[in-house]
C-alpha cells in the first residue's frame, strides 16, 4: 500500500458506507441480518484494519458514520443494531489508537433520509407479500399497513441539508482539536438521544411506545 501514497502521507479515512432497511424482527430473513451485518459492520472494520499501518505511521485519522440511531430504534431495529456495534468498536479503537496519535470520530447524524436517499419509502404490499406464513399468522395486513405509512412519515420528516453532515466530516479530517462524536441532529432528536442515555429504559420504552402507537 506504501506505494501508492506520496511522501505526504496518508492522512484520513471516512467509513461511510451503509444501507438500510425497515421491518419488525421477525420480518426480515437471516440472510438480510447477514448483509447488514457485512456492509455497515464488518465492511468498516475490514477497511480500518486494511489502512491502520498508515495511520499509524502518519498519525492520521478515522472517521466512522454512525447515526442517532444507535440509541433507539423506530422500526428499523436492524439499521440500529449495526451502529450501535460500530459505536463500540470505535469506543475500543480510539482509546488503542492514542498511544499512536491516531484520532477516531464518530459522526452521529440524525434523519437525514431525504438527502441521502439510503432508505427509500417502503411498500406495505411488498412487506406482506414477503412476509413467512408464521409471520403473517401472526400480524395483519392493516398493522403492515399502519407501521410502514408511520416509518414513511418520519422519513418524509427528514432533513434536506445533508452538508450539515458533510460540514462535521471535514472538521473531524481537518480540525486541530476534533471532537470523538458530533450529533448532527434537530432538537427533539437529541432530547430523545438525551431521554435514553440518561433515563431508566422503562421511561425510553414507554416514550418510543407512546410514538409508536400514533
Amino acid at each position: 500500500l506504501l506505494s501508492h501514497f506520496s511522501s505526504i502521507g496518508f492522512w484520513g479515512l471516512v467509513n461511510n458506507a451503509g444501507i438500510s432497511t425497515f421491518g419488525e424482527t421477525g420480518w426480515l430473513p437471516m440472510e438480510t441480518y447477514e448483509k447488514f451485518a457485512d456492509v455497515n459492520l464488518l465492511g468498516s472494520i475490514r477497511t480500518t484494519l486494511a489502512f491502520l499501518p498508515l495511520l499509524r505511521k502518519y498519525k492520521g485519522r478515522i472517521v466512522f458514520m454512525s447515526s442517532i440511531i444507535a440509541y433507539f430504534t423506530l422500526g428499523n431495529g436492524i439499521y440500529s443494531m449495526t451502529k450501535a456495534a460500530i459505536e463500540k468498536f470505535c469506543d475500543a479503537l480510539r482509546l488503542e489508537m492514542k498511544k499512536f496519535g491516531v484520532q477516531v470520530c464518530i459522526i452521529q447524524p440524525g434523519n437525514y433520509a431525504p438527502s441521502t436517499k439510503i432508505q427509500p419509502p417502503v411498500s406495505a404490499e411488498q412487506i406482506w407479500s414477503e412476509l413467512s406464513e408464521e409471520e403473517k399468522a401472526v400480524y395483519n395486513k392493516e398493522y403492515v399497513e399502519e407501521r410502514a405509512n408511520f416509518f414513511n412519515r418520519i422519513l418524509s420528516e427528514g432533513s434536506t441539508n445533508g452538508n450539515e453532515v458533510v460540514d462535521a466530516m471535514v472538521d473531524a479530517l481537518t480540525s486541530p482539536a476534533p471532537k470523538a462524536r458530533y450529533m448532527v441532529a434537530k432538537l427533539k432528536e437529541k432530547a430523545l438521544v438525551f431521554v435514553c442515555a440518561l433515563f431508566p429504559t422503562v421511561v425510553m420504552d414507554s416514550v418510543l411506545s407512546y410514538a409508536l402507537s400514533k
